[in-house]
């Protein structure tokens, strides 16, 4: 097929079954938009309607940071899918574990979607969000890590990083199309109907997802390096144990890399909810604020081929320094606009930290992370990792809540907020202003001390870009020279 390229004789990338990057990357981009589809649609469902839904009424304060922690509760189950996925992977291959994954994931989200609510079965409606919320944490927890590997170990030497980078443009893509599924709604439905019924409709879409995912990625071939290891009788009996054992120190990094996805969660998670809850006293329009998302992903899904493409002329660390650092900066502005209601400058710090500097880490990890690690236990160092890194990250929007909380309950009534109410003889217009300051300072010091965590992380990890495959993530490997490099560029682009 034209798809099919098959690496010199002798190189130290995989030469005994060809490559096929370009069915790869449709895999993996259609895959992880359809998986992160469904994981997202929760992600804004917990921000802009499951406080009113599934918890009681009564203290707005605490209905958002139990909402906002049964997301983060997503995050805590990652760790443990990437435990048994990530092995399963390196153990049976990158293409069935894809396949579990969307299964899995499909299923969960489309039984969110049929959930009762607390006014109709009480506690037991939260109790049964958190159970699937679960389900779909340990579904995604080897997705990057599988989907990744797919793509790098069937790119061509000196395109890993702008072939890898699909993988995050297909997270964009499910991010997109699930701020997309939620803009109609809230357009065309009044919010008693959005918080009744609308709310379910993105969730039981899912039910396709399922169809077409399983459709697409059983119809991938297995990785050449997969098959190699595979043909020699190179996979370890337990990868997990021996990741960790041969490849700590890289884990440890990742780890702390991974802390970058705190920038992901303000922008997506808590700096809805700071601006359209009613308790925050900000009061900005959630139909103008979900706009953010729409727009942030697609220059997002711009950039990111370009960026991964840099990265494979100037090198992944640069990339993940300046994206980290220059993102977590950016956070202060950010949340400033938000607290003075101003809604241009909200969506063009929100747009110009996530949607375009953020994306210097996001498009350029995949690629790295993979490199960081032997074929043998790819998948699962991957997975354990970066899945612990973004769990310290995942309830950070909950933990915002608790320490950086709203005005108090007296400040709102049905669901609008009253500034000029009186609480302990002070105005909630001048509550408010203190809130806002101090979401300011708190929140946004805590995104850039991990941004800067991140950066320091990348800095001292192994520049990898110009490593051959097979010697990727061994203490010993060496990087080709200039010249060779620039030789298999020239090649791989042709």
């Amino acid at each position: 097929m034209d798809d099919e390229i098959a690496e010199a004789a002798g190189s130290r990338e995989p030469t005994e079954f060809k490559k096929a990057p370009r069915r790869a990357v449709a895999s993996g981009w259609v895959g992880s938009a359809l998986e992160y589809y469904d994981f997202f649609v929760y992600a804004t469902a917990a921000s802009l309607v499951f406080p009113d839904v599934f918890f009681p009424k009564g203290n707005p304060k605490l209905a958002i940071i139990e909402s906002l922690a049964t997301y983060g509760v997503g995050y805590a189950a990652r760790p443990l899918g990437a435990f048994f996925l990530g092995r399963w992977g390196d153990k049976h291959g990158r293409k069935n574990v894809l396949v579990a994954c969307m299964l899995t994931m499909g299923c969960a989200t489309f039984g969110v979607g049929l959930l009762p609510t607390y006014a109709a079965i009480g506690y037991l409606a939260p109790i049964l969000l958190v159970i699937l919320r679960l389900i779909q944490g340990f579904a995604v927890g080897a997705e990057l890590s599988g989907a990744s590997a797919m793509i790098v170990e069937n790119s061509p030497f000196g395109r890993r990083g702008y072939y890898a980078s699909y993988t995050l443009q297909g997270t964009q893509g499910g991010q997109l199309i699930a701020a997309g599924v939620f803009l109609p709604l809230y357009f065309t439905l009044s919010t008693s109907a959005m918080d009744s019924w609308g709310w379910r409709i993105p969730f039981l879409l899912s039910s396709i997802v399922v169809i077409v995912g399983y459709v697409i990625r059983r119809k991938v071939d297995e990785t050449p390096a997969f098959k190699e290891e595979a043909a020699g009788g190179e996979i370890p009996k337990n990868p997990v144990y021996e990741a960790i054992r041969l490849s700590w120190p890289n884990m440890v990094r990742v780890i702390c890399i991974s802390l970058m996805n705190g920038v992901a969660t303000l922008a997506t998670t808590f700096g809805g909810t700071f601006a359209t809850n009613a308790a925050y006293g900000v009061g900005m329009n959630t139909k103008l604020y979900l706009f953010i998302p729409v727009i942030g992903n697609a220059i997002a899904m711009v950039l990111i081929p370009y960026i991964g493409s840099l990265s494979d002329r100037i090198g992944r660390r640069p990339c993940i320094i300046v994206g980290s650092l220059g993102a977590g900066i950016l956070a202060y502005p950010y949340l400033y606009f938000i607290g003075q209601d101003n809604v241009p400058l909200t969506i063009f710090f929100a747009v110009l930290m996530w949607g375009c500097i953020y994306q210097g880490y996001n498009a350029v990890f995949p690629s790295l992370f993979q490199e960081m690690f032997p074929t043998r236990t790819r998948v699962s160092s991957f997975a354990i990792a970066q899945n612990i890194g973004v769990l310290i990250t995942a309830f950070l929007p909950s933990t915002y809540a608790a320490i950086a909380g709203p005005t108090p309950a007296a400040c709102v009534a049905n669901k609008k907020f009253l500034p000029n109410a009186i609480v302990n003889g002070t105005t909630c217009s001048h509550l408010a202003m203190g809130v806002h300051t101090h979401v300011l300072w708190v929140v946004g010091s805590i995104t850039l001390g991990l941004a800067i965590l991140s950066a320091i992380a990348a800095f001292t990890a192994k520049e990898t870009f110009m490593i051959h495959l097979n010697d990727c993530g061994e203490e010993w490997a060496q990087p080709v020279s200039a010249e060779e490099y620039a030789k298999a560029r020239l090649a791989a682009v042709a």
